[in-house]
């Protein structure tokens, strides 16, 4: 395999990463040790390793019960700022090892700078829907995100580019999305939300304007 498209498979595994640290190792780990992965090259084999993807499934299982709880789900996305963004660039790394010393630095580099970007963005995602205080929000936040990284993780061995490509795309959508969110969450905080019809509310206006109701004879 060519040095651009190993490059490629190590940024979109940082981009999975980023989403979900423990996911994405345990699923690699996973597809190696069935064989639904050509064994892996390097520090990556370690991954089919039993412990190595038994320790993986239990912290993802305590990462999902716990962002299903509110407070607690933004207290732990913001803790793992400090641990997603530096594991990504090392598996980044050992994913292009065994390549050119400059593509190997590219995918650290790169790949630190993608995980970082992917989980703050989830980070805004995710105090946004932290504001909501039942849990089913979370939990379908939590399946999506174990549905992308899944696909990914598998996908990206055998179409790099491809993986890459869509992992990008998901990105801008992410970024854009949070973007909508946060809007919308400002108009409400602030009072400048106006309700459509039907809500069974009166309209919101702003301070000093009065709304005029004629009376009929």
């Amino acid at each position: 395999m060519s040095s651009l498209a190993n490059l490629a498979q190590a940024l979109a595994l940082a981009y999975t990463s980023g989403i979900n640290l423990y996911a994405t190792v345990a699923v690699v780990g996973v597809g190696q040790r069935t064989g639904w992965l050509e064994p892996l090259p390097g520090v990556l084999g370690t991954l089919a390793s039993p412990w190595v993807i038994g320790l993986a499934t239990v912290l993802y299982l305590v990462e999902f019960a716990a962002t299903l709880i509110p407070g607690v789900a933004s207290a732990w996305e913001t803790l793992h700022l400090f641990i997603r963004p530096p594991a990504a660039a090392a598996l980044a790394a050992a994913t292009a090892w065994h390549g050119d010393a400059g593509f190997v630095i590219a995918a650290t580099l790169l790949g630190g700078g993608i995980a970082f970007t992917t989980h703050t963005t989830k980070l805004g995602v995710r105090y946004a829907i932290d504001t909501s205080p039942e849990p089913v929000t979370n939990g379908a936040a939590n399946l999506a995100e174990l549905g992308i990284v899944a696909t990914l993780a598998l996908l990206l061995w055998q179409h790099p580019y491809w993986a890459l490509a869509i992992a990008l795309v998901l990105l801008v959508v992410l970024v854009l999305t949070v973007r909508m969110i946060w809007r919308a969450l400002r108009r409400v905080f602030t009072g400048h939300w106006m309700p459509g019809c039907g809500l069974l509310q009166d309209p919101r206006m702003p301070s000093g304007e009065h709304v005029v109701v004629a009376e009929e004879d």
